[in-house]
């Protein structure tokens, strides 16, 4: 059985993460991709463990890439994620807080592609993702008897954009969970977002995030894909389509983020950044009922993928 886990826990915006370093490779037999889901799976759960939103693993970079440190990152059903938005600017206050790495912009590896992040300040955390893939305006969705004006773009991970009156009145376990499995979006699924438009460069959003299930506090991914979609859609002044000035998006748990992007002549988008509050949580140790429950794990990863999202 292995004799200690230390793991620290820190959210971003609500999205709280189970961070574990193995960037040495202690942990290679638990936290290798066969078995790192079945982990996440029995960590992640609510009332009887540790319980967070995902587990995050620092690892060691191939050599010759251009990356300063790996990260993978997988949801509570057990099924690895590319990219995770708040879980990236969690990642990046938790490495430079043990000093691992410069407090500067670091250069992260993830399934995604590279990732940039730095502290802002004392409480902010920049994260700058990819460019939005597979972007579609426009188009409709029906879902428990209604039709729903959508969006959608891949922003590391699947978004799918549903505009609504008001967030607080939408039944998003319900509502979202239909859209996340639409047949539209097979096999992979997709995030389903609510987005309510406050004014030009404001928004509120609610998230059913795939891989957790339910609806989450936050979402990084999904905020950048709201505040890009809704932007083009409602042509919003320039200052917020050319990076001057962020979209501030207004989390489930009360936080705002602010979503930095450019929009090229072409349509396409660059520079596409979030910034997130991020709050470390705390340190801790397993203790020895959660190790022996990792440890009698079997190798195989055959607890969790029966839920694990086809790619």
């Amino acid at each position: 059985m292995t004799s200690e886990i230390i793991f620290a826990k820190l959210s971003g915006s609500g999205n709280d993460f189970i961070c574990v370093d193995n960037r040495d490779g202690r942990f290679n037999d638990l936290l290798g991709p066969d078995r790192a889901g079945d982990v996440a799976q029995v960590l992640c759960r609510r009332g009887m463990a540790v319980g967070a939103d995902g587990l995050i693993i620092a690892e060691p970079c191939e050599e010759g890439i251009q990356a300063d440190i790996g990260v993978r990152f997988y949801e509570p059903d057990g099924s690895q994620a590319e990219l995770c938005g708040n879980g990236t600017a969690c990642f990046v206050r938790w490495v430079v807080s043990n000093g691992w790495l410069e407090d500067r912009e670091i250069r992260i590896l993830s399934q995604a592609g590279l990732v940039h992040g730095r502290n802002v300040d004392a409480q902010y955390v920049q994260v700058c993702i990819p460019s939005p893939k597979d972007i579609q305006h426009d188009f409709l969705v029906q879902a428990l008897g209604q039709s729903y004006t959508c969006d959608f773009a891949v922003t590391g991970v699947p978004h799918v954009i549903t505009y609504v009156r008001d967030v607080n009145q939408v039944e998003v376990d319900k509502l979202g969970a239909a859209l996340r499995h639409h047949s539209r979006f097979h096999p992979r699924g997709a995030n389903a977002n609510f987005v309510q438009v406050i004014e030009p460069g404001r928004l509120a959003l609610r998230t059913f995030e795939f891989g957790v299930e339910h609806e989450t506090l936050a979402c990084g991914t999904g905020a950048a894909a709201a505040a890009i979609l809704a932007g083009v859609r409602f042509d919003w002044p320039e200052k917020h389509l050319s990076g001057k000035e962020p979209v501030q998006v207004k989390t489930r748990g009360g936080d705002v983020m602010r979503i930095y992007f450019t929009r090229q002549a072409d349509g396409g988008f660059i520079d596409v950044c979030l910034q997130t509050r991020v709050r470390f949580v705390y340190h801790g140790r397993l203790g020895p009922d959660m190790l022996a429950a990792i440890s009698a794990l079997p190798p195989s990863g055959a607890v969790h993928a029966q839920h694990r999202p086809e790619l």
